[in-house]
Protein backbone atom coordinates (compact mmCIF):
# COMPACT_ATOMS: atom_id res chain seq x y z
CA UNK A 1 0.00 0.00 0.00
CA UNK A 2 1.67 3.95 -0.55
CA UNK A 3 1.86 6.24 2.18
CA UNK A 4 -1.37 7.83 3.66
CA UNK A 5 -0.72 11.15 2.14
CA UNK A 6 0.05 10.00 -1.52
CA UNK A 7 -3.40 7.24 -1.78
CA UNK A 8 -5.09 9.06 -4.04
CA UNK A 9 -1.93 9.86 -6.64
CA UNK A 10 -1.46 5.99 -6.31
CA UNK A 11 -5.18 4.26 -6.50
CA UNK A 12 -5.50 1.87 -9.27
CA UNK A 13 -8.64 0.26 -7.69
CA UNK A 14 -11.31 -0.46 -4.84
CA UNK A 15 -12.75 -3.04 -2.84
CA UNK A 16 -16.10 -2.51 -1.31
CA UNK A 17 -16.69 -5.41 1.26
CA UNK A 18 -14.04 -7.56 -0.19
CA UNK A 19 -15.33 -7.48 -3.81
CA UNK A 20 -13.69 -5.14 -6.83
CA UNK A 21 -15.68 -2.66 -7.90
CA UNK A 22 -15.36 0.51 -10.79
CA UNK A 23 -14.22 3.74 -9.53
CA UNK A 24 -17.69 5.79 -10.09
CA UNK A 25 -19.45 3.15 -7.51
CA UNK A 26 -21.55 4.91 -4.78
CA UNK A 27 -20.94 3.50 -1.58
CA UNK A 28 -23.71 3.30 1.00
CA UNK A 29 -23.70 2.76 4.86
CA UNK A 30 -22.05 0.46 6.13
CA UNK A 31 -19.79 -0.57 3.40
CA UNK A 32 -16.53 -1.76 3.96
CA UNK A 33 -13.91 0.18 1.64
CA UNK A 34 -10.13 -0.93 0.56
CA UNK A 35 -8.26 0.99 -1.82
CA UNK A 36 -6.12 -0.43 -3.86
CA UNK A 37 -2.56 0.96 -4.95
CA UNK A 38 -0.04 0.66 -6.65
CA UNK A 39 3.82 2.07 -7.28
CA UNK A 40 3.65 1.84 -11.01
CA UNK A 41 0.64 4.03 -10.86
CA UNK A 42 1.27 6.85 -13.31
CA UNK A 43 -0.81 9.63 -11.42
CA UNK A 44 -4.62 10.45 -11.67
CA UNK A 45 -6.78 10.06 -14.85
CA UNK A 46 -8.59 13.70 -16.05
CA UNK A 47 -11.26 11.01 -15.86
CA UNK A 48 -11.39 11.35 -12.01
CA UNK A 49 -12.69 15.17 -12.71
CA UNK A 50 -15.93 13.85 -14.40
CA UNK A 51 -16.05 11.68 -10.94
CA UNK A 52 -15.42 12.93 -7.59
CA UNK A 53 -17.48 15.13 -5.96
CA UNK A 54 -15.89 17.45 -3.54
CA UNK A 55 -14.45 20.56 -5.09
CA UNK A 56 -11.63 19.69 -2.81
CA UNK A 57 -10.70 16.49 -4.48
CA UNK A 58 -11.30 18.33 -8.06
CA UNK A 59 -8.15 21.10 -6.76
CA UNK A 60 -6.19 18.44 -5.84
CA UNK A 61 -6.31 16.21 -8.93
CA UNK A 62 -5.91 19.83 -11.28
CA UNK A 63 -2.82 20.30 -8.62
CA UNK A 64 -1.12 17.42 -9.27
CA UNK A 65 -1.57 17.87 -12.87
CA UNK A 66 -0.15 21.29 -12.83
CA UNK A 67 2.69 20.04 -10.59
CA UNK A 68 3.39 17.12 -13.53
CA UNK A 69 3.16 19.10 -15.96
CA UNK A 70 5.18 22.48 -14.65
CA UNK A 71 7.81 21.62 -17.15
CA UNK A 72 5.91 21.85 -20.05
CA UNK A 73 3.89 24.14 -18.80
CA UNK A 74 7.36 26.42 -18.65
CA UNK A 75 8.31 25.80 -21.93
CA UNK A 76 4.35 26.68 -23.16
CA UNK A 77 4.35 30.02 -21.49
CA UNK A 78 8.41 31.11 -22.35
CA UNK A 79 7.39 30.76 -26.26
CA UNK A 80 4.19 32.26 -25.49
CA UNK A 81 5.91 34.99 -23.90
CA UNK A 82 8.59 35.22 -27.12
CA UNK A 83 5.36 35.27 -29.64
CA UNK A 84 3.94 37.42 -28.18
CA UNK A 85 7.27 40.03 -28.40
CA UNK A 86 7.58 38.83 -31.87
CA UNK A 87 3.86 39.36 -33.18
CA UNK A 88 4.38 42.91 -31.40
CA UNK A 89 7.22 43.98 -32.33
CA UNK A 90 8.57 43.87 -28.81
CA UNK A 91 12.32 43.63 -28.17
CA UNK A 92 12.98 40.73 -25.99
CA UNK A 93 15.35 42.00 -23.75
CA UNK A 94 12.91 44.34 -22.39
CA UNK A 95 10.81 41.50 -20.89
CA UNK A 96 14.15 39.61 -19.76
CA UNK A 97 14.72 42.73 -17.20
CA UNK A 98 15.30 41.00 -13.53
CA UNK A 99 13.61 44.09 -12.15
CA UNK A 100 10.90 43.21 -14.03
CA UNK A 101 10.45 40.06 -13.39
CA UNK A 102 11.02 40.76 -9.89
CA UNK A 103 7.97 43.44 -10.35
CA UNK A 104 5.54 40.85 -11.57
CA UNK A 105 6.27 38.26 -9.23
CA UNK A 106 5.95 40.61 -6.31
CA UNK A 107 2.49 41.51 -8.31
CA UNK A 108 0.59 37.91 -8.45
CA UNK A 109 3.07 36.36 -5.55
CA UNK A 110 4.95 34.09 -7.53
CA UNK A 111 8.20 32.61 -5.29
CA UNK A 112 10.57 32.29 -8.49
CA UNK A 113 9.66 33.39 -12.67
CA UNK A 114 9.44 29.80 -13.57
CA UNK A 115 6.24 29.52 -11.43
CA UNK A 116 5.23 32.60 -13.68
CA UNK A 117 5.68 30.91 -16.95
CA UNK A 118 4.33 27.87 -15.88
CA UNK A 119 1.45 29.93 -14.99
CA UNK A 120 0.92 31.46 -18.67
CA UNK A 121 1.51 28.44 -19.92
CA UNK A 122 -1.15 26.84 -18.34
CA UNK A 123 -3.51 29.57 -18.79
CA UNK A 124 -4.24 30.89 -15.38
CA UNK A 125 -2.40 34.22 -16.63
CA UNK A 126 -2.43 36.18 -19.97
CA UNK A 127 1.25 36.59 -21.78
CA UNK A 128 0.08 39.93 -23.51
CA UNK A 129 -0.95 41.43 -19.51
CA UNK A 130 2.04 40.57 -18.47
CA UNK A 131 4.37 41.87 -21.24
CA UNK A 132 2.44 45.05 -21.28
CA UNK A 133 2.50 45.37 -17.54
CA UNK A 134 6.40 44.80 -17.91
CA UNK A 135 6.62 47.53 -20.72
CA UNK A 136 5.05 49.90 -18.53
CA UNK A 137 8.19 49.42 -16.18
CA UNK A 138 10.35 50.12 -18.85
CA UNK A 139 8.28 53.23 -20.38
CA UNK A 140 8.29 54.40 -16.56
CA UNK A 141 12.11 54.10 -15.97
CA UNK A 142 12.54 55.32 -19.09
CA UNK A 143 10.85 58.65 -18.64
CA UNK A 144 11.94 59.15 -15.78
CA UNK A 145 15.92 58.83 -16.79
CA UNK A 146 14.96 61.44 -19.62
CA UNK A 147 16.87 64.93 -19.28
CA UNK A 148 14.28 67.83 -20.07
CA UNK A 149 15.57 68.61 -23.21
CA UNK A 150 14.55 65.03 -24.09
CA UNK A 151 11.18 65.26 -22.79
CA UNK A 152 10.46 68.60 -24.59
CA UNK A 153 11.47 66.68 -27.97
CA UNK A 154 9.50 63.73 -27.49
CA UNK A 155 6.46 65.97 -26.66
CA UNK A 156 6.72 68.45 -30.03
CA UNK A 157 7.53 64.90 -31.67
CA UNK A 158 4.22 63.76 -30.53
CA UNK A 159 2.34 66.46 -31.06
CA UNK A 160 2.90 66.39 -34.52
CA UNK A 161 2.17 62.88 -34.85
CA UNK A 162 -1.22 61.55 -36.52
CA UNK A 163 -4.32 61.13 -33.97
CA UNK A 164 -4.57 57.63 -34.09
CA UNK A 165 -0.90 57.15 -33.24
CA UNK A 166 -1.77 58.81 -29.93
CA UNK A 167 -4.55 56.81 -28.58
CA UNK A 168 -8.09 57.39 -28.17
CA UNK A 169 -10.82 58.37 -25.94
CA UNK A 170 -14.68 57.01 -26.36
CA UNK A 171 -17.19 58.27 -24.77
CA UNK A 172 -17.75 55.05 -23.14
CA UNK A 173 -14.96 56.05 -20.65
CA UNK A 174 -12.19 53.81 -22.58
CA UNK A 175 -8.49 54.87 -24.13
CA UNK A 176 -7.94 52.40 -26.64
CA UNK A 177 -3.88 52.50 -27.54
CA UNK A 178 -3.40 53.28 -31.04
CA UNK A 179 -7.17 53.31 -32.72
CA UNK A 180 -9.28 56.70 -33.00
CA UNK A 181 -12.82 56.85 -33.94
CA UNK A 182 -13.68 53.33 -33.46
CA UNK A 183 -16.95 51.88 -31.71
CA UNK A 184 -16.46 50.40 -28.39
CA UNK A 185 -18.82 48.64 -26.71
CA UNK A 186 -17.94 46.21 -23.04
CA UNK A 187 -18.25 42.17 -23.56
CA UNK A 188 -21.55 41.15 -22.01
CA UNK A 189 -19.54 37.90 -21.20
CA UNK A 190 -17.48 39.65 -18.68
CA UNK A 191 -19.22 43.45 -17.90
CA UNK A 192 -16.10 44.94 -16.78
CA UNK A 193 -16.27 48.21 -14.91
CA UNK A 194 -13.88 51.01 -13.91
CA UNK A 195 -11.23 49.66 -12.00
CA UNK A 196 -10.81 46.26 -13.91
CA UNK A 197 -7.77 45.55 -15.73
CA UNK A 198 -8.60 45.36 -18.72
CA UNK A 199 -8.01 44.84 -22.94
CA UNK A 200 -9.32 44.95 -25.92
CA UNK A 201 -10.55 42.87 -28.96
CA UNK A 202 -10.68 44.11 -32.05
CA UNK A 203 -14.09 42.16 -33.63
CA UNK A 204 -14.47 42.20 -37.50
CA UNK A 205 -17.17 44.36 -38.32
CA UNK A 206 -18.23 45.48 -34.77
CA UNK A 207 -15.34 47.76 -33.34
CA UNK A 208 -13.25 46.90 -30.31
CA UNK A 209 -15.16 44.58 -27.50
CA UNK A 210 -13.62 45.24 -23.84
CA UNK A 211 -12.98 42.20 -21.94
CA UNK A 212 -11.53 42.28 -18.59
CA UNK A 213 -8.18 40.49 -18.32
CA UNK A 214 -9.26 37.59 -16.52
CA UNK A 215 -12.37 36.92 -18.27
CA UNK A 216 -12.46 33.10 -19.56
CA UNK A 217 -13.13 33.98 -23.08
CA UNK A 218 -9.67 35.90 -23.08
CA UNK A 219 -7.48 33.74 -21.15
CA UNK A 220 -9.02 30.62 -23.66
CA UNK A 221 -8.32 32.34 -26.68
CA UNK A 222 -6.73 30.74 -29.78
CA UNK A 223 -3.21 31.81 -30.45
CA UNK A 224 -4.79 32.91 -33.90
CA UNK A 225 -6.93 35.45 -32.38
CA UNK A 226 -4.94 36.79 -29.67
CA UNK A 227 -3.21 38.74 -32.28
CA UNK A 228 -5.72 40.74 -32.68
CA UNK A 229 -5.98 41.98 -28.89
CA UNK A 230 -4.96 45.75 -27.89
CA UNK A 231 -4.08 47.46 -24.74
CA UNK A 232 -6.79 49.59 -23.37
CA UNK A 233 -7.84 51.26 -19.76
CA UNK A 234 -10.14 54.00 -17.82
CA UNK A 235 -9.96 57.65 -18.58
CA UNK A 236 -8.74 58.44 -15.53
CA UNK A 237 -11.57 61.23 -15.47
CA UNK A 238 -15.25 60.90 -16.99
CA UNK A 239 -16.01 62.79 -20.50
CA UNK A 240 -18.80 64.85 -18.50
CA UNK A 241 -17.76 65.76 -14.96
CA UNK A 242 -21.82 66.17 -14.35
CA UNK A 243 -22.48 63.38 -15.32
CA UNK A 244 -21.54 60.04 -13.51
CA UNK A 245 -20.96 56.76 -16.43
CA UNK A 246 -23.16 53.33 -15.07
CA UNK A 247 -22.34 50.16 -15.98
CA UNK A 248 -23.49 46.98 -15.74
CA UNK A 249 -22.38 44.33 -13.36
CA UNK A 250 -23.81 40.81 -13.12
CA UNK A 251 -23.01 38.51 -9.59
CA UNK A 252 -24.58 34.97 -8.58
CA UNK A 253 -25.38 34.65 -5.06
CA UNK A 254 -25.46 31.08 -3.65
CA UNK A 255 -27.39 30.49 -0.24
CA UNK A 256 -29.42 28.50 1.57
CA UNK A 257 -32.87 28.74 1.11
CA UNK A 258 -35.34 30.65 2.83
CA UNK A 259 -38.35 32.85 3.36
CA UNK A 260 -37.61 36.52 2.74
CA UNK A 261 -34.42 35.93 1.36
CA UNK A 262 -34.31 37.80 -1.83
CA UNK A 263 -36.69 40.68 -0.02
CA UNK A 264 -33.23 41.29 1.61
CA UNK A 265 -30.85 40.62 -1.16
CA UNK A 266 -33.48 43.56 -2.71
CA UNK A 267 -33.37 45.94 0.31
CA UNK A 268 -29.08 45.74 0.39
CA UNK A 269 -28.99 46.58 -3.12
CA UNK A 270 -31.60 49.59 -2.74
CA UNK A 271 -29.65 50.75 0.32
CA UNK A 272 -27.26 51.47 -1.61
CA UNK A 273 -28.94 53.16 -4.49
CA UNK A 274 -28.91 50.24 -7.01
CA UNK A 275 -31.81 49.28 -9.02
CA UNK A 276 -31.72 45.76 -10.11
CA UNK A 277 -32.54 45.31 -13.78
CA UNK A 278 -33.20 41.63 -13.76
CA UNK A 279 -32.81 38.64 -11.10
CA UNK A 280 -32.87 35.12 -12.03
CA UNK A 281 -33.04 32.65 -9.35
CA UNK A 282 -33.50 28.60 -9.27
CA UNK A 283 -33.24 26.02 -5.79
CA UNK A 284 -31.44 22.70 -6.16
CA UNK A 285 -32.74 19.23 -4.19
CA UNK A 286 -30.68 19.83 -1.79
CA UNK A 287 -31.63 23.54 -0.80
CA UNK A 288 -29.28 25.59 -2.31
CA UNK A 289 -30.69 28.87 -4.28
CA UNK A 290 -28.43 29.99 -7.15
CA UNK A 291 -29.32 33.74 -7.76
CA UNK A 292 -28.42 35.40 -10.85
CA UNK A 293 -28.35 39.62 -10.49
CA UNK A 294 -28.02 42.08 -13.13
CA UNK A 295 -27.52 45.95 -12.05
CA UNK A 296 -26.11 49.14 -12.74
CA UNK A 297 -23.05 50.30 -10.94
CA UNK A 298 -20.60 53.51 -11.06
CA UNK A 299 -17.52 50.49 -10.84
CA UNK A 300 -15.84 48.19 -8.93
CA UNK A 301 -15.50 50.04 -6.03
CA UNK A 302 -19.47 49.92 -5.60
CA UNK A 303 -19.69 46.65 -6.41
CA UNK A 304 -17.01 45.45 -4.19
CA UNK A 305 -18.77 47.49 -1.23
CA UNK A 306 -22.28 45.75 -1.98
CA UNK A 307 -20.64 42.68 -2.32
CA UNK A 308 -19.23 43.02 1.11
CA UNK A 309 -23.05 44.20 2.50
CA UNK A 310 -24.53 41.12 0.89
CA UNK A 311 -22.08 38.43 2.23
CA UNK A 312 -23.59 39.38 5.51
CA UNK A 313 -27.51 38.65 4.54
CA UNK A 314 -28.15 35.65 6.48
CA UNK A 315 -27.87 32.31 4.92
CA UNK A 316 -25.74 33.12 1.55
CA UNK A 317 -22.84 30.78 1.57
CA UNK A 318 -20.91 32.76 -1.54
CA UNK A 319 -21.29 35.61 -4.17
CA UNK A 320 -19.09 35.76 -7.63
CA UNK A 321 -18.90 37.75 -10.65
CA UNK A 322 -20.45 36.32 -13.68
CA UNK A 323 -17.66 35.07 -16.11
CA UNK A 324 -18.52 32.89 -18.86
Amino acid sequence: MAERHAVGNKMVGARVNGRLVNLDYEIKNGDKVEVVTSQNSKGPSRDWLKIVKSTQAKNKINQWFKAELKEDNIVRGRDAMANYCRTHTIDPAIVKNPSYEAKIMTKYGFRDWDNVLAAVGHGALKEGHIINKMMEYYEAERRANMTDEEKAAEIAENAQKPAHMRGAKSNSGIVVKGITDVSVRFSKCCSPLPGDEIVGFVTRGRGISIHRTDCINVLCMPDSDRVRLIDAEWQDTPQDDNEENTYVAEIVIYANDRKGLLVEVSKTLTEKDISIMSVNSRTSKQGVVTMALMFETTGKEQLNSVVEKLRQVEGIIDIERRNN
